[in-house]
């Protein structure tokens, strides 16, 4: 299991406060606050995360073997939303074995009880509809990241073609299925994606021709997926933006290399794609690039439930425009 020590900055502490406040604003629309017993500790209250392996925040261990671990998104989320309610349980029905949009739907990639990750789902959410306060998804990485070959680096366009078609479909259908089953007040948030392939950068000027072509492809593929989420209303945790995935403009100083584009230094820093063998190249989240996570679905939150109009922010206004303008990026480490 992967455990290296979260490095925090000296504004670390103020930063979790203003994401719990967050958070607690965005829990008070859901089932917790017609439910107050709750809030004060008499019952469990519940958080739901669905989706592939970086919903189980799954890292290289140091064999180079990819391990689920207590350093993901939704770990960072749980930890926060723990300051306001500390009764919070986190409960991971992601798979950590290259789960797709189909997989979830239909099966195959990891064993559930009924049979799929979204069976499983449903049946969680319809018992604990009651207390549950969040759900997260992620999901579609691995649809998308099937089309190109790792280690030559050619694209399928046939793959990408079927892909940019069914994975929006399919997401459509998880979405119906778990607002369904989740009732209308349980705060659904999604998430669009870095591009991982960015490290290709540091492989010449054929690895820079590929980086630019995937990002090209990573934002196409992001925009359908928001557009399947804001036809479900689910809001979206940006870790595209987040990543600065299209910024090529920015040089930076990443350590050992020299200069390079901003959103290639943060793949590097925030992922284990440029780490050496056995652990890299990998496209899982190191422990800082999780907490970015975390603070874009916080932000996700943040917009979606209006804070300016909240009872909370009503009482403090720097408090609601420190929120207001929270940026996921500076949430990290």
């Amino acid at each position: 299991m992967v455990a290296p020590t979260r490095p925090r900055s000296p504004g670390a502490r103020p930063v979790l406060v203003m994401l719990a406040l967050a958070l607690l604003v965005a829990f008070g629309a859901g089932p917790a606050a017609a439910a107050p017993n709750r809030v004060e500790g008499r019952g469990p209250l519940y958080y739901l995360s669905l989706g592939d392996s970086l919903s189980r925040g799954v890292q290289p261990d140091p064999a180079g073997q990819n391990q689920p671990t207590d350093q993901g998104y939704a770990d960072d989320l749980a930890k926060v939303g723990r300051l306001v309610l500390p009764q919070l349980q986190l409960v991971k029905l992601g798979c950590e074995t290259e789960e797709t949009t189909t997989s979830m739907l239909d099966g195959g990639r990891c064993a559930y009880a009924n049979g799929a990750q979204l069976a499983e789902a449903e049946a969680f959410l319809r018992a604990h509809r009651d207390a549950t306060v969040l759900v997260t998804l992620d999901i579609g990485a691995n649809d998308l990241s099937r089309c190109l070959n790792r280690a030559t680096g050619a694209i399928d366009l046939a793959c990408i073609q079927a892909t940019f078609a069914q994975a929006p479909a399919n997401l459509a259908t998880i979405l119906a299925r778990l607002r369904a089953a989740a009732g209308p007040r349980v705060p659904i948030v999604g998430m669009n994606f870095y591009d991982p392939f960015l490290a290709a950068w540091l492989q010449g000027p054929a690895g820079q021709a590929l980086a630019r072509l995937s990002v090209q492809l990573v934002t196409q593929y992001n925009d359908l997926l928001e557009a399947a989420y804001r036809g479900a209303g689910v809001p979206v945790a940006d870790v595209e933006a987040a990543f600065s995935t299209t910024d090529f403009d920015t040089l930076v100083t990443l350590p050992g290399i020299g200069q390079v584009p901003l959103n290639v230094a943060r793949v590097c820093q925030w992922t284990w794609m440029c780490a050496p063998p056995p652990q890299g190249p990998n496209v899982h989240g190191r422990p800082e690039g999780y907490w970015v996570m975390a603070g874009a679905f916080v932000a996700a939150l943040v917009q979606a439930h209006r804070l300016d109009d909240g009872p909370l922010v009503s009482r403090s206004g720097h408090l609601g425009a420190a929120l207001r303008h929270l940026d996921p990026a500076s949430a990290a480490p």
